[in-house]
């Protein structure tokens, strides 16, 4: 009986060593799959679409040391940090920027216009120049000059 205990705590203390030396959720290859117009993009200027259609159909590779990708989003060493953000503090508070000019600019809306729900936007910092933000765990969107690129994850 004794051996069956030990071998069942043996058991246990792998399982439990494999479960949390698993890889945190946004680790993997993400694909450009859409862009849109940011909502914070002035109407009366188009932003350039050079940089979207170079972006298209590319993939970002998470890795725990760094991030390969097109620029600029390759980083030799990221400092990830992962933070609930409510959505007035999203694309580095861009809509909380918005309603200062507009009351009527409603973060929670402006969200929602890109998918994201609820109350808090579990959000990627990686000590580079881009924040990732997660609709869901294989759906992310970043921001970069005016457009908001959705990523999925492979």
């Amino acid at each position: 009986m004794k051996i069956a205990g030990t071998v069942c705590l043996l058991i246990s203390v792998v399982a439990a060593g494999t479960a949390a030396a698993a890889d945190p959720f946004y680790i993997g290859t993400w694909t450009f799959t859409a862009a849109v117009v940011a909502p914070w993009a002035d109407p009366q200027r188009k932003p350039d679409s050079a940089e979207r259609e170079r972006l298209m159909g590319k993939a970002v590779v998470l890795k725990a040391g760094d991030i390969s990708g097109p620029r600029p989003f390759a980083c030799a060493k990221p400092q990830y940090k992962v933070i609930d953000y409510g959505p007035d503090m999203i694309f580095q508070g861009a809509f909380d920027e918005m309603q200062r000019v507009d009351k009527k600019s409603d973060p929670k809306a402006l969200a929602a216009s890109l998918g994201f729900t609820g109350a808090t936007i579990k959000t990627l910092e990686t000590g580079c120049e881009i924040d990732v933000h997660f609709v869901d765990g294989a759906t992310a969107e970043v921001g970069l000059n005016n457009y908001v690129y959705t990523l999925k994850k492979r």
